[in-house]
């Protein structure tokens, strides 16, 4: 059995949520199945992905768990460029009922489409990482202090996830890492990234994957019937500083 997905239009109301193609609140996710009594969407089965092509690097570069906090999620190149490499089987992203939604009230208010239409688009993505989502994760706030308390459901689902997998090391991947604190954190058995930082390890980790995903980019961000932006703007525009000069000194 193969799983296909096909990324439709992105801006406007109506447009879901892709692991690929345009921009806006995401490209439509299409599964369909081959080999399986013909089209339809896949149901995946919640077990572990295999590992990706080509690595991971020796020393255990990336973590086996990532949470996806919400504001990397709400970044179309960022979640898509993740979902892809949780897809190939690089890692397990993870998430709760509450970063899901406050992806759907902030994705419904940013790009205008409504809400309905937003929750139905989660909705499809748990099928496709039916191991993501840790569902309430409050129980597992206790205990927490250092780390900033709106963010505690963040290091939750971690902690959740990590009950789970606990062979698997975990990580955090936010745009926000002032609101954790890397002690506390450490004590739970999770470690914290920027995503620029957390791609660099993927480029050194997965380098072939890397070179055929990041060029990728810049039709993941164009708005629908406009012209790409060049790779560099793209990058340097998602902050991924050291992405875009690590990427185009080995390519």
């Amino acid at each position: 059995m193969s799983t296909k997905y096909e990324a439709g239009p992105a801006r406007g109301p109506g447009a879901t949520l892709g692991l690929q193609g345009g921009a806006g609140p995401g490209s439509a996710v299409t599964v369909s199945q081959t080999g399986v009594g013909g089209p339809g969407r896949a149901l995946a089965v919640p077990v572990a992905p295999a590992p990706a092509r080509g690595g991971p690097a020796a020393g255990g570069a990336i973590p086996g768990i990532i949470v996806l906090d919400t504001c990397v999620l709400l970044s179309n190149v960022l979640r898509r460029v993740l979902l892809r490499l949780a897809d190939q089987g690089c890692f397990i992203p993870v998430w709760s009922d509450r970063i899901g939604g406050e992806w759907c009230r902030n994705a419904s208010r940013i790009w205008g489409v409504p809400l309905a239409d937003i929750e139905a688009q989660w909705a499809a993505l748990q099928d496709d990482f039916p191991l993501a989502n840790q569902g309430d994760v409050s129980h597992h706030e206790h205990g927490l202090q250092r780390s900033d308390p709106k963010d505690w459901h963040v290091i939750a689902a971690g902690r959740a996830a990590k009950g789970r997998h606990p062979s698997r090391t975990a990580a955090i991947v936010t745009r926000n890492t002032r609101d954790f604190n890397r002690t506390e954190l450490r004590g739970y058995g999770m470690s914290l990234y920027e995503p620029d930082d957390l791609l660099v390890r993927f480029l050194a980790a997965y380098p072939d994957l890397m070179k055929d995903l990041v060029p990728e980019v810049p039709g993941m961000a164009a708005p629908p019937g406009q012209p790409p932006a060049s790779l560099e703007a793209v990058l340097k525009r998602e902050r991924l500083f050291r992405l875009n000069r690590l990427f185009r000194s080995v390519c």
